[in-house]
């Protein structure tokens, strides 16, 4: 199957899949939704998907009607920072076959050492949040050795050692935080406020853009997807690693170093989790105050499935995930539907991306028709010669 073959069918299981979400998503707002007639809850349901499907960058009056809402979309912008940098790096490490679950401790990690950086650095401001941000990048890259050398050395699982190691990690900070690091003059466990020369500013000074949190990590973001892109595609090691994602042992026959690839993909892995985590503190917050696992790890993962690990497409992916969590925030609050549904479609969405026989006879119509035109094609140069 050729390229743009391939695109095609990654569009159309992607679509399929959502709008099989959307539909279980329609049905479950059904259920949930109070009335005491059938069409009492049509109306509530549909009601609930104008807010889901439309109320994210609309709101709606019964005097001006659908206005559109410039803060809103910023908020989407601003709220796929993380899951960007997550989802290229769960990309990375999934491309060469490696599952690796250490996003989630990762991006935590990577926000709590360059906090501790923005508190206790003295440094000038700009070069304060990049030395900040790079610090927390170094110091996950440096833990995912952990998952990575025992992949490479023992045969360990990385999906099970990755998972116990975000709740290392967390536990760790938290006490940390308790016992060492916190400001005891604050109501709750956070830590001393940052220098104002380690944050991130906004990228228009103006209040919808400012109130959205909406800063120059977003731009970063987009330059990390086109380097990962360029590394992933256009660069020997990128073609590297997903060789060994495609086939361990051909690579490894090949004279291909396979656990050194191994572990420079978690390596790379982590870098990008811990370098969304800084920018996602030093951009949004003026005290560390994570208490508990912040939940962008485990929606990178959604987020690299629907790309296909193609780090091109975990922008459209995260503008996804982040307006689905966004339209689900607003339907609980004004239709009166729990917000868990994000949840929900996501794990259909996960669920449907993993099952290999998903569409499969659509691809292989493809596989027919792209051998068709080159056997075709192979038939006419023969003929013309």
């Amino acid at each position: 199957m050729n390229r743009k073959r391939k695109l095609l069918f990654t569009i159309v299981r992607s679509l399929v899949a959502i709008l099989i979400a959307l539909l279980v998503a329609t049905v479950l707002i059904f259920i949930s939704t109070p009335g005491a007639t059938f069409r009492i809850r049509i109306d509530a349901t549909f009601e609930a998907l104008r807010e889901m499907l439309a109320g994210p960058v609309f709101r709606f009056s019964k005097k001006n009607g659908m206005v559109f809402e410039g803060k809103r979309l910023a908020d989407i912008f601003a709220a796929m920072i993380p899951t960007i940098f997550t989802g290229l790096s769960v990309c990375v490490m999934f491309s060469a076959n490696q599952f690796n679950l250490g996003a989630e401790g990762g991006i935590m990690l990577g926000a709590f050492v360059s906090a501790m950086a923005a508190i206790y650095l003295p440094l000038l401001a700009g070069l304060h949040a990049v030395v900040a941000v790079l610090l927390g990048g170094v110091a996950t890259a440096l833990v995912m050795l952990l998952p990575a050398l025992l992949k490479a050395k023992l045969d360990v699982s990385e999906m099970v050692c990755s998972l116990m190691l975000n709740y290392i990690i967390m536990y760790i900070i938290k006490f940390l935080m308790n016992f060492y690091l916190a400001d005891k003059s604050r109501g709750t466990i956070q830590s001393f406020p940052f220098r104002e020369s380690s944050a991130i500013a906004p990228i228009v000074n103006n209040p919808v853009f400012s109130g959205a949190k909406l800063t120059w990590g977003f731009i970063i973001a987009l330059v990390a997807v086109l380097v990962c892109g360029l590394f992933m595609y256009r660069s020997r090691w990128g073609y590297t690693i997903r060789m060994i994602g495609i086939n361990k042992d051909f690579a490894k026959y090949s004279g291909m170093k396979v656990g050194m690839i191994i572990v420079l993909a978690q390596l790379i892995g982590g870098f990008l989790a811990g370098t969304g985590g800084g920018i996602e503190m030093l951009g949004r917050y003026n005290a560390f105050a994570w208490n508990a696992l912040p939940g962008y790890g485990w929606a990178g993962i959604t987020i690299a499935i629907l790309a296909g690990n193609n780090p091109y497409m975990v922008p459209l992916a995260a503008f996804f995930m982040a307006y689905l969590s966004k339209g689900c925030d607003l339907m609980a609050t004004y239709a009166k539907v729990p917000s868990q549904l994000i949840s929900i479609i996501q794990v259909v969405i996960f669920l449907l991306f993993s099952a290999e026989q998903f569409l499969s006879a659509y691809r292989q119509k493809l596989v027919v028709e792209t051998a068709q035109e080159e056997l075709a094609l192979a038939q006419a140069q023969k003929e013309g010669v």
